[in-house]
């Protein structure tokens, strides 16, 4: 059961931060996603979207935090970890 909560929890993290990148992109700057995915990576500041998009991972981590959910909010920085690692070779 532990090994699925943190599988959860690092599912949880990835599509938070997709999420929010998602949102940054679309509605700050008036962009279709994947042209400004592209147009970031482009300009070598895809890192710093990913950053912005990592929020709502703040957010999902205090929410199962709050939910008793230690082993989920592990996932979740777990997810942290492996997204600043991707971004880095990016």
């Amino acid at each position: 059961m532990k090994k699925t909560d943190l599988l959860i929890g690092f599912i949880i993290g990835i599509l938070a931060s997709f999420f929010g990148m998602f949102l940054y992109i679309t509605l700050a700057m008036h962009t279709d996603f994947l042209a400004g995915i592209q147009s970031m990576k482009n300009e070598g500041q895809l890192g710093k979207i990913v950053t912005l998009g990592s929020i709502m991972d703040l957010i999902a981590f205090g929410v199962l935090l709050k939910m008793n959910k230690e082993l989920m909010a592990r996932g979740v920085v777990l997810a942290v970890i492996a997204l600043t690692i991707v971004t880095l070779f990016l």
